[in-house]
């Protein structure tokens, strides 16, 4: 499953995601996994979870990001959760590149997939909402 936490910037998007991100793991029987594009999240994601720093690995771009993720899932059969900040930031503002991504993450969806997108609801295309599913 994926699902999206949206929202232009400054609207709480990461303390939403911090805050499931933490609960999760506290919960979680298996491992869970948080994304960050530069090491800010640091002092806030539990040590129960497992953070990354995209940059710190060179990513940039759907094709890289989907590698990761799929990466993380292939090596370890134990996460239930990926969580990922600033998706944009990440990859790109092509909408129809986020979709594309979007699209092959739906395939493992085995685990949770919980992103960030700094957008309002309106800016994304309708077909982004037949894949992820709006955090509430």
């Amino acid at each position: 499953m994926v699902t999206l936490i949206i929202g232009k910037k400054g609207t709480g998007k990461t303390k939403k995601l911090i805050a499931l991100a933490n609960e999760t793991a506290a919960a979680s029987t298996g491992n869970v996994v948080v994304i960050e594009k530069g090491a800010k999240l640091t002092y806030d994601i539990t040590h129960k979870a497992r953070l990354i720093d995209a940059d710190s690995f060179g990513i940039s771009g759907y094709g890289e990001y989907y590698g990761l993720v799929a990466g993380i899932k292939s090596g370890n059969h134990d996460v239930t959760h990926i969580f990922g900040d600033a998706t944009l930031r990440i990859g790109t503002r092509n909408y129809d590149e986020l979709y594309a991504f979007f699209e092959r993450i739906a395939k493992i969806s085995d685990v949770e997939f919980i992103f960030t997108v700094s957008a309002d609801k309106e800016e994304l295309p309708e077909k982004i909402f037949d894949i992820a599913e709006l955090c509430n």
